[in-house]
């Protein structure tokens, strides 16, 4: 007789941190991904590669669009307007990360995210949602902060008459330590998506997909992602 799991909603975008937390939990709880479609100019990609870890992983997938976070955003992930291109001693240059942060910011994203996956999790009578906020996105990314999830569980402790807890596993953990934690428990890596474009191939010098490379690379992990570089 199979062991009873308590349920969980996962915010799942396809790309390495979402992938690996869900992975982390995925033997402890009846999983319920959530993927977003904003306007992001990689949202065929991240569905398409949020599918097939869903699939592998053996949990449900469910795709939630969200037309008006990109006609109000004007980031450049949901415009036009060019997504910055970098080098990878760029990473290091923290002002500069903040000034391309700003440029890819999209308002409320994990506001807006994190919201509607309690949503899901009170109606579902899930107690925990997963999230792949990490160290390494915090320093330029407010929304992936310590500061950030403790203040979300005690708004949830407040606002929701459940018992609803999110767990960000990765949060002290740096790209690197995310690839070597994927691999050491058989996370889906092969199948994960991270550049900003969208293209079947990676970029390779957005700064999503650079952190990648980094994180491999120092990882010394051989990923199969392909690049137009």
């Amino acid at each position: 007789m199979e062991k009873y799991k308590e349920k969980a909603i996962t915010v799942l975008s396809g790309g390495l941190d979402s992938t690996v937390a869900t992975a982390l939990y995925k033997d402890h709880y009846d999983i319920h991904a959530l993927t977003f479609n904003y306007g992001q100019k990689s949202f065929k990609m991240e569905i398409s590669s949020s599918k097939a870890i869903c699939d592998e992983l053996g949990i449900v997938h469910t795709v939630i669009d969200l037309p008006w976070m990109g006609e109000i955003s004007g980031s450049a992930l949901t415009s036009s307007r060019d997504v910055p291109e970098m080098k990878m001693e760029m990473l290091d240059d923290e002002e500069l990360c903040h000034e391309t942060a700003s440029l890819v910011w999209v308002p409320g994203r994990n506001i807006v995210f994190t919201a509607i996956a309690t949503a899901y999790a009170e109606a579902e009578n899930a107690k925990k949602i997963i999230v792949g906020w990490d160290y390494e996105e915090a320093i330029t990314f407010p929304d992936n902060s310590e500061e950030f999830l403790e203040t979300f569980n005690h708004l949830l402790f407040i606002g929701s008459p459940e018992e609803i807890e999110i767990k960000a596993p990765l949060i002290k953990s740096n790209k690197k330590e995310i690839v070597e934690i994927g691999k050491d428990i058989g996370a889906p890596l092969h199948l994960t998506y991270s550049c900003y474009l969208g293209d079947e191939f990676h970029c390779g010098v957005c700064e999503s997909c650079l952190r990648r490379k980094r994180a491999f690379k120092k990882a010394k992990i051989s990923d199969v992602t392909r690049y137009m570089d």
